[in-house]
C-alpha cells in the first residue's frame, strides 16, 4: 500500500524511538515517524508528510496503551510541546537518550568508536531548569474542552509558552514543574495583575501590547532574577507592574526589563535595565562563582553543568603546562573551570557581551590566566592569532546546535592540538564534525550526559587524540 499524505493506517504498532522525540513504526516496508507515542503503543495514525525512504504522521486514536507507559506529571502534556518524553520512564529516557549518541556516531560519522560509557543521570528529573521564559498573548491557544465554551465567558489572555509550529498562539500554563519555586506564582501573579489592571497583552500577528514576555532566573545560590519584556515605554504601568511583583515575592533579587518595539521577539540586542536589585545573579559551579546578567548564556541545568564540566576537564587531562583553547567559550564557563589546571586558556567567542562576562567570572574568581576574544570563530581563529596566542595542546569546542563551521575544522586541524574535547548539545551535528577530524584524530572516550530529563535532547563529550 503507498501512503499518501492525509492516510489513515489502523492498528500501527509503534516499535522504536528515533530522533528528535519522535519514534518509529513499520508498514510494509517503509519507516513511519509518530509523533506522541512510545514502543508498544498500538495506533491509528495519520500521514501528515511523505519523503521519498520514510513518512510522517501523528496518532489519531489509541487502540493499545504500551506496559512501558507512565502517567506524565504536568496536566499540558502532548499540547504544550515540552517535555515529549514525560510518558517514558526515566530508565528508558536515558536508554533512548544514549541510543541517540550511538546511532549518530555509527550512521552519521561512520567511525570506529569505543563502547560508549553510560549515560550520566540527572540528579533531579523535575524542577531542574535554572531559566524559563513565558509569551503574553492576547489570543492563546485554547483546547478541545475549552473550545465549547460560549465566547462570552472565553478568557484569551494567556501566559505561557509557544505552541509547536504556531509562532501566533501561546498556550496559558497553569503549572510547570521545570523549575522550582516560586517561579510558577510568579508567572501566575503576573498575568492575574495584568487581568486585574486591563493591562494589553501582545497580539503575535498584529506586533502590538504592552505585555511580551516574562524571564525567571534562579540560582543555586539562591538568588531570582525577574525579567520583564514590555512592547512599549509606558512608564507608570511598568513600574507598578514590576513594584507588585517584587512586593510579594521579595525573594526576587534582580527586577530587569526591556523595552521590545520590534516586530521579533529577540532582546539580545537590547539594554537590560535593572529596576531594583542587582543588575546579575551569582551562580555556584563547584567553589567557582559565575556572574549572570539577564542576556548571559549559563547551562540551564546547574547541577548538571558541573557533572558536564567535570568530564570535560577529565577528558582534557591538563597538568598545569598546557595551552587551552575553549572555542565557542559563551560567558567563558569552562575555560573558568579548567583554568587552574591549565598554563593558559584562550576562549573564543561570537558575542561581546558573553566575552565581557567571560572576563568578569574571571575576576570573580581570581583567575589570571585566560585570555578572551569576541568575533566570528572562522574569522578569528586564523594561524595568525595562533601564532599569537601560542599552539594549543587542548582544544575544547562547545558549538550551538549547528555545529562547528567546516573553516574552523580545518583551522583546528592546521593547528593540530594533542586532544580535542568537544561538548555537544546535538549527536548529529557532532557526529558530523568528528568525521571530518578523523583524518587526523581518533575516537578515544564518549561521555552523554542528561541534562533535560523529559526530553528527547542530550550533551554529549568526546575526547580526540591524535592518530
Amino acid at each position: 500500500m503507498r501512503q499518501r499524505t492525509g492516510q489513515i493506517i489502523e492498528n500501527v504498532e509503534i516499535t522504536n524511538v528515533a530522533a528528535e522525540g519522535k519514534s518509529i513504526a513499520k508498514v510494509n516496508d517503509i519507516v513511519i515517524f509518530v509523533k506522541g507515542v512510545v514502543p508498544g503503543d498500538i495506533v491509528d495514525i495519520k500521514i501528515v508528510k511523505r519523503q521519498k525512504n520514510f513518512r510522517e504522521a501523528i496518532p489519531i486514536a489509541f487502540k493499545k496503551y504500551s506496559d512501558i507507559r507512565v502517567k506524565p506529571e504536568c496536566e499540558h502534556f502532548g499540547i504544550c510541546g515540552g517535555c515529549v518524553w514525560q510518558s517514558l520512564p526515566y530508565n528508558l529516557q536515558l536508554k533512548y537518550k544514549q541510543q541517540q549518541v550511538e546511532d549518530a556516531l555509527n550512521h552519521i560519522a561512520k567511525v570506529e568508536i569505543p563502547q560508549v560509557n553510560n549515560i550520566l543521570p540527572s540528579e533531579n528529573i523535575y524542577y531542574y531548569r535554572n531559566k524559563l521564559e513565558y509569551t503574553f498573548s492576547c489570543s492563546r491557544w485554547l483546547t478541545d474542552d475549552e473550545m465549547e465554551i460560549p465566547d462570552t465567558e472565553k478568557e484569551m489572555r494567556g501566559l505561557g509558552y509557544h505552541i509547536p509550529g504556531r509562532f501566533d498562539k501561546v498556550l496559558d500554563i497553569k503549572k510547570c514543574h521545570l523549575q522550582a519555586d516560586p517561579s510558577n506564582d510568579i508567572r501566575l501573579a503576573a498575568k492575574q495583575y495584568a487581568i486585574e489592571n486591563n493591562l494589553t497583552f501582545y497580539n503575535l500577528r498584529s506586533q502590538v501590547g504592552f505585555l511580551r514576555n516574562i524571564l525567571i532566573r534562579s540560582s543555586l545560590n539562591n538568588e531570582l532574577m525577574v525579567i520583564m519584556v514590555f512592547g512599549n515605554d509606558d512608564q507608570q504601568p511598568r513600574n507598578k507592574m514590576m513594584d507588585f511583583l517584587c512586593e510579594k515575592f521579595p525573594q526576587i533579587t534582580s527586577m530587569i526589563y526591556f523595552i521590545n518595539t520590534k516586530l521579533n521577539s529577540d532582546y539580545s540586542d537590547l539594554k537590560a535595565y535593572c529596576y531594583k536589585g542587582k543588575d546579575h545573579i551569582i551562580e555556584l559551579l563547584d567553589d567557582l562563582k559565575f556572574k549572570v546578567q539577564a542576556k548571559s548564556f549559563y547551562q540551564t541545568n546547574s547541577k548538571q553543568a558541573a557533572r558536564l564540566y567535570n568530564v570535560a576537564k577529565d577528558y582534557a587531562q591538563l597538568t598545569g603546562n598546557e595551552i587551552v583553547y575553549d572555542l565557542y567559550t559563551g560567558t567563558g564557563t569552562i575555560a573558568n573551570y579548567v583554568a587552574r589546571q591549565a598554563k593558559k586558556v584562550v576562549g573564543v567567542e561570537y558575542i561581546q557581551e558573553a566575552i565581557e562576562d567571560a572576563k568578569i567570572n574571571s575576576k570573580l574568581n581570581n583567575i589570571t590566566n585566560t585570555v578572551f576574544y569576541a568575533g566570528d570563530m572562522k574569522d578569528i581563529l586564523t594561524d595568525q592569532f595562533i601564532a599569537q596566542n601560542g599552539q594549543p595542546n587542548v582544544i575544547i569546542l562547545d558549538p550551538p546546535r549547528a555545529g562547528v563551521h567546516p573553516d574552523v575544522i580545518k583551522t583546528i586541524l592546521r593547528s593540530a592540538p594533542d586532544k580535542i574535547v568537544y561538548v555537544s548539545c546535538n549527536p548529529a551535528t557532532q557526529a558530523r564534525d568528528v568525521a571530518m577530524l578523523n583524518e587526523r584524530y581518533k575516537v578515544d572516550k564518549i561521555q552523554p550526559v542528561d541534562m533535560f530529563p523529559q526530553t528527547h535532547h542530550v550533551e554529549n563529550v568526546i575526547l580526540m587524540t591524535k592518530r
